[in-house]
């Protein structure tokens, strides 16, 4: 997805999320919104002087077309997995800036790493700790739950722990040039 600005009218009753606190609420049928920001899989829309988050899967409320599920070869190694887990977090933003977590620095530790219940069967579990931009963020939760859903749906994915920690604080040097160069940094 790209970053744009484009009226839509919500074709359907929708739940989104308010930035920055997060707070949940509907947004009805007929209601007119500006697409600030398509990235990853979300939207963020202003809708009556707010800015409201709209989940991917939640795309046709809007006219648009939902994000495709990565797929793997059924073969597909432990490295390629791996690979498409960072991949896959490099789909999730915050809905304020228009930079993925990863780019931003936000992602501390990715661990990819077998089940521990004793089977054999290829299944792996992935823990991350992430940190925020601000230790207040009230999106924090909503980002971290976007990064669970979207690892849980990853091939050979059965397990997934997100930590948010805040230590050590992020700061902007944590960014990577790309994320500097994008925000004008």
């Amino acid at each position: 997805m790209r970053r744009h600005r484009e009226n839509v009218l919500v074709r359907r009753q929708v739940e989104v999320e308010l930035i920055p606190d997060g707070t949940r609420f509907e947004l009805p049928a007929g209601t007119m919104a500006e697409i600030t920001q398509a990235l990853g899989s979300s939207f963020t829309l202003y809708v009556e002087g707010r800015l409201v988050r709209l989940q991917g899967e939640d795309a046709d409320a809007i006219g648009k077309t939902p994000p495709a599920a990565p797929t793997l070869a059924e073969n597909a190694s432990d490295e390629e997995v791996r690979a498409l887990v960072w991949e896959t977090l490099k789909t999730c933003y915050d809905p304020e800036i228009p930079v993925d977590i990863v780019e931003l620095g936000l992602v501390y530790v990715c661990d990819v790493l077998p089940v521990d219940d004793g089977g054999d069967d290829g299944g792996l579990r992935v823990s991350i700790k992430m940190t925020l931009t601000a230790p207040g963020c009230g999106m924090g939760e909503s980002i971290a739950q976007e990064v669970r859903q979207k690892l849980s749906r990853l091939p050979r994915i059965e397990q997934v722990d997100v930590e948010i920690v805040f230590d050590p604080p992020w700061s902007r040097e944590m960014m990577s040039e790309a994320a500097e160069l994008s925000l004008g940094l």
